[in-house]
């Protein structure tokens, strides 16, 4: 059971990730609605996996995702965003994330891509 920590400014998509992950692969340990708050989160709950929005206040998911990857290098962190250009997709995965969903996502789409960043370890 891997567990998983969801970043997002929208408390719809944030019940929206929660409800379309795998129960039986997932437990969500905690949910935040910008990147500095993530930050924090992170260090009390220690998820194995991230979903993390790139357009939040505070803190935006690209800085976001350096510092979890600071704190954990080995954090599996699949970026789902309305963003949809390259560069964008490119530099999170630059800083260390290992997949992409654009929004709107299915439910298929979500399980399927956080299948790929976890099944090195299944």
């Amino acid at each position: 059971m891997f567990k998983l920590m969801i970043v997002d400014d929208s408390m719809l998509i944030r019940k929206k990730i929660e409800r379309e992950c795998d129960q039986r692969q997932f437990n969500v340990v905690g949910t935040a609605e910008d990147g500095a708050a993530a930050i924090s989160l992170f260090k009390k709950v220690s998820p194995d996996v991230v979903t993390m929005d790139l357009t939040m206040p505070h803190l935006d998911g690209i800085e976001c995702i350096k510092g979890l990857v600071k704190l954990q290098p080995k954090v599996r962190i699949l970026v789902i965003s309305a963003l949809n250009d390259k560069a964008t997709g490119i530099k999170a995965l630059e800083k260390g994330a290992m997949g992409f969903v654009t929004k709107p996502f299915s439910g298929q789409e979500l399980q399927s891509a956080l299948g790929e960043i976890i099944d090195d370890d299944v």
